[in-house]
């Protein structure tokens, strides 16, 4: 494709919309309804999700993993935390989210604050891994440069005599982030571009038993 083809590349979006009146008072409802529709369009990696954050300096960074968790309490990935999205999350621990399901024209996109989950859940997600994946965190110190192919495999081919015969151990700088939403907005391609965005906004105040509501309100596309 020619780059001056790109400005004319359009699709057109069928959906018939959101209707706002059958929507759930709280987005993980709405959100695992649309996983299950991704899933039933047989969409590839159905969680996989674009995280974004802010390094110390202000630089901003992208980078899809997989979503391995997901409730009231926020949505969950795995990472080395000396990794760039670590170290970024350290010093700034609000991020996005932003799942792209594309083949039925719909994003979610979730903004809140990211924190670690306790070290037995790490250790126990870590633990259901192929073995391979386990080898692989330890022989890789995620996000530093290196010299070649060759040093990474030679750093596996290490990880993995060191462990042979034995279980493989959680990593100690290995974990999940938990990110607690506080909006969560729905994206639905529309015709002539004129998309339904609705989006979950988490209310300041906690209600009589201490639970946070949510408002809904509708953007313009």
């Amino acid at each position: 494709m020619d780059l001056e083809d790109l400005a004319r590349l359009r699709r057109d979006y069928e959906s018939s919309g959101i209707d706002v009146a059958t929507l759930p008072p709280t987005p993980l409802p709405m959100w695992q309804q649309w996983l299950r529709d991704a899933e039933a369009a047989g969409i590839a990696e159905i969680n996989a999700v674009i995280v974004s954050t802010v390094d110390a300096d202000g630089t901003p960074s992208s980078r899809t993993v997989l979503c391995k968790g997901a409730d009231a309490g926020g949505f969950t990935f795995f990472t080395n935390y000396d990794s760039r999205k670590g170290r970024a999350i350290a010093a700034e621990p609000r991020v996005s989210l932003l799942f792209p399901w594309h083949p039925l024209a719909r994003q979610v996109i979730v903004a809140g604050r990211a924190s670690k989950v306790d070290r037995a859940a790490s250790e126990a997600y870590f633990a259901s891994r192929p073995r391979g994946a386990q080898l692989s965190a330890w022989a890789s110190a995620q996000s530093s440069v290196v010299t070649d192919r060759a040093a990474l495999e030679r750093s596996w081919a290490e990880v993995e005599a060191r462990f042979a015969g034995g279980d493989v151990p959680c990593p100690p700088r290995w974990g999940g982030f938990r990110v607690s939403s506080d909006s969560v907005e729905f994206w639905q391609g529309r015709q002539d571009r004129l998309h339904d965005r609705l989006v979950y906004r988490r209310t300041p105040s906690a209600g009589p038993d201490g639970e946070h509501g949510w408002t809904i309100e509708r953007l313009a596309p």
